[in-house]
């Protein structure tokens, strides 16, 4: 899907992954970090740069879901996203966050800091905001996403190292293209205030993946499974955005993205 270029989108974390992405689509848009929070008068400035958008892609945050610093998860990832929630609704903004699906848990609940960072803002959002839109993302991974380091997709990990080691168990996951993520937020532009979920609806092991790949790959020992880890995730079909489908399954997305890398 190509964005509507009349518009101007105030996207921030432009400099990431899914951000660098999204601002591709536009010709014109206005990227924030943030850093922005460095600043003393960051408030005044992120209010100003809402009244010169038309819409907002809230997408910046701290994604490292093994940080144990809570203030600083905190203090990124919810009062800035509080701040910019309050402003949007002040001003009449529609705001499109990028939500987890960390936010499930193993039993329907958060396990780790980031995960109750982002469900903590999505709450507030929805309470707050008369036009806003979640999207709890599931694997993310494409190209852009080379800056992420452990952070990264198993896939990009997996390509550098040329051999990988996997968590015994099979642990099972949703993953999505970056094409797909980016034209899920399109997509949100044009639908009502809700909660919605980007994935393709079907659930992959890592083996799988690398096979794919064709990646030679051995296991961890069972005790070295981080005890907030998270086994399985899919996204359920009906809680799809109305207007937005995946294109890629995870063998087509595999075969670009291979391609990518190879010419990277």
């Amino acid at each position: 899907m190509r964005a509507n270029n009349k518009i101007v989108p105030l996207i921030t974390g432009h400099e990431g992954f899914i951000g660098r992405s999204l601002r591709n689509r536009y010709d014109d848009f206005i990227g924030i970090e943030y850093g922005l929070m460095k600043s003393e008068n960051w408030k005044g400035y992120l209010a100003n740069y809402v009244s010169r958008c038309d819409v907002i892609f809230h997408v910046g945050a701290i994604s490292d879901t093994s940080l144990s610093d809570c203030n600083k998860m905190l203090k990124y990832n919810y009062l800035f996203s509080k701040e910019l929630f309050d402003i949007a609704q002040h001003q009449g903004k529609k705001v499109i966050y990028s939500s987890s699906a960390s936010v499930f848990g193993t039993s329907g609940y958060p396990i780790n800091i980031y995960a109750w960072s982002k469900k903590m803002a999505e709450d507030y959002g929805m309470a707050k905001c008369d036009d806003f839109v979640s999207l709890r993302y599931f694997n993310v991974y494409g190209p852009g996403e080379e800056h992420k380091g452990k952070m990264a997709s198993i896939a990009y990990q997996a390509h550098k190292a040329k051999k990988f080691k996997l968590f015994p168990l099979l642990p099972e996951r949703d993953f999505i293209y970056i094409n797909d993520v980016v034209d899920a937020n399109i997509s949100a532009i044009d639908v009502p205030t809700g909660i919605y979920e980007v994935g393709i609806g079907v659930s992959n092991t890592f083996e799988e993946v690398l096979n794919n790949m064709n990646i030679l790959f051995t296991h961890h020992e069972k005790d070295s499974i981080p005890s907030w880890y998270q086994y399985y995730t899919c996204a359920d079909k009906s809680k799809w955005l109305p207007n937005w489908e995946p294109r890629y399954d995870l063998k087509s997305g595999i075969e670009e993205y291979v391609k990518y890398l190879r010419e990277y």
